[in-house]
């Protein structure tokens, strides 16, 4: 019988019990992707990781991102929470890691900076792998049925129309016209699915809430419902957030823009998340998007196999 560590933690919070859970297996060689697969049902975690041996020597390690149904290409909250776990450890493969490490995924390379605090290990900052790409629109009236209890009036369209957008992973966003409104959303299964087949295009239907705070629209609170993964609510979605602060930031008639987001996820589930993004824009160019956020460590084991 064979034994795989494994770690668990908390990420895009200083708080145990809150945040985002996530599973890292720091050694998954030998594991096939099958195994990998069972592995990540089996925690039931909206992502777990499995960390492998870089294909270019230049990075420190190639990353599997599985959820408890499916592999995907990238995602936030993955990326930030391994990073943590090996900078954590002396050495990884054979070879010491640094503050900066080169992730390998499907989405492409990923690149973290680790963040201390008094010498220790806090959390982590990531940048997109990909460029902003905007999709298709998406009717109002279904984004309010995709959420029971919402009125197509709480779809706010003031600053843009629901839409698919994506830097390694797409969603589909919609802002509400506040939190009383965040708060009565309930995904509805069966609207997700009809949601779905009228955008065949699209890999998924997950969808990113989001109200801004009238005296600071850099503060966000935000929902994510992704039902047709098993994932009713997500607690924290970084993937998500990159992206909705990229589009905001590009609808701004500005040339130049270095702005701070603060995104706050998981309120409504009692796992209260805080992601921080930074984008900036230059000669009305999209530059570098990076999120970034805190990490508590909770469980280690093994798995027998």
């Amino acid at each position: 019988m064979r034994a795989v560590a494994y770690v668990t933690l908390d990420v895009f919070t200083a708080m145990r019990f809150a945040g985002n859970p996530l599973a890292v297996i720091p050694d998954a060689r030998g594991l096939s992707g099958e195994a990998m697969q069972k592995i990540a049902a089996e925690f039931n975690y909206s992502e777990s990781t499995f960390v492998l041996p870089p294909e270019d020597p230049r990075n420190t390690a190639r990353v599997r991102i599985f959820t408890p149904t499916t592999e995907v290409p990238f995602a936030g909250h993955p990326n930030v929470g391994t990073a943590f776990v090996l900078g954590r450890q002396k050495e990884l493969f054979g070879r010491a890691v640094g503050d900066v490490i080169g992730l390998e995924e499907q989405a492409g390379l990923v690149e973290v900076q680790l963040l201390r605090e008094d010498g220790e290990i806090t959390g982590a900052a990531i940048k997109a792998p990909q460029p902003l790409i905007t999709g298709p629109g998406v009717a109002a009236e279904l984004v309010a049925h995709c959420c029971a209890s919402l009125d197509v009036t709480a779809i706010r369209l003031s600053t843009h129309a629901p839409l698919f957008a994506s830097v390694g992973l797409p969603f589909v966003f919609a802002e509400v016209d506040g939190l009383e409104s965040l708060a009565a959303a309930r995904p509805n299964l069966a609207i997700f699915a009809q949601a779905l087949s009228n955008h065949p295009q699209q890999p998924d239907f997950s969808l990113f809430l989001y109200a801004r705070e009238a005296n600071d629209p850099w503060h966000i609170r935000a929902r994510m419902f992704a039902p047709l993964d098993d994932v009713m609510e997500d607690p924290a979605t970084g993937s998500a957030s990159a992206a909705l602060g990229a589009y905001l930031v590009s609808l701004m008639p500005e040339a130049n823009v270095d702005a701070k987001i603060t995104i706050e996820q998981g309120v409504e589930m009692g796992r209260s998340s805080l992601i921080g993004v930074q984008v900036s824009k230059s000669a009305e160019i999209l530059g570098t998007v990076t999120i970034s956020g805190r990490c508590v460590p909770m469980m280690r084991g093994t798995i027998e196999l």
